[in-house]
């Protein structure tokens, strides 16, 4: 921590505290070469969500990060910027009603497909094909056939809404 006065990197902890929920840590400073005392506020950086990647490292979420692969997944189709802003939200909400500070990459993923697979079948196609890293094309005919089945079942289904 560098004081604020004259820049110096070494200070002293004087006094430390939390406050009542324990959720911030309070340190009063002293500065090693001017004397400044000065106050500083900790708080645990998983404060904000965070992402579990396939690999086991732990990074930020990034909702632009999300957003550009959404837009890749619907490029060329007839998707809005408020459809896919409206995506976004959806899936931001469900992953807060998660509770977790931690979330699974393959989660997100599972969302997002989810919400896509009712947006857009080519689009969702798409995301899924990057997403579960297709390597073969019996992959994508798997899931196209799935996709085809379940359109197939909703235009038989007589209590469908029109």
């Amino acid at each position: 921590m560098n004081c604020p006065d004259c820049d110096n990197d070494r200070t002293s902890v004087l006094d430390t505290g939390s406050n009542a929920s324990g959720d911030t840590v309070r340190r009063r400073r002293e500065c090693c070469r001017c004397s400044f005392r000065f106050t500083t506020y900790e708080r645990p950086e998983w404060d904000s969500l965070q992402v579990k990647k396939r690999d086991g490292d732990i990074e930020p979420y990034d909702k632009e990060k999300l957003r550009t692969g959404i837009a890749r997944a619907v490029e060329k189709r007839p998707i809005t910027d408020e459809q896919v802003t409206e995506l976004l939200e959806t899936v931001e909400t469900e992953l807060q009603d998660e509770g977790e500070r931690i979330i699974a990459s393959s989660l997100i993923g599972d969302l997002v497909s989810e919400n896509l697979r009712t947006l857009d079948q080519v689009a969702y196609i798409r995301f899924v094909s990057v997403y579960k890293a297709f390597s073969e094309p019996q992959e994508f005919l798997r899931e196209l056939d799935a996709v085809l089945d379940a359109e197939i079942d909703d235009f038989d289904d007589p209590n469908r809404s029109q």
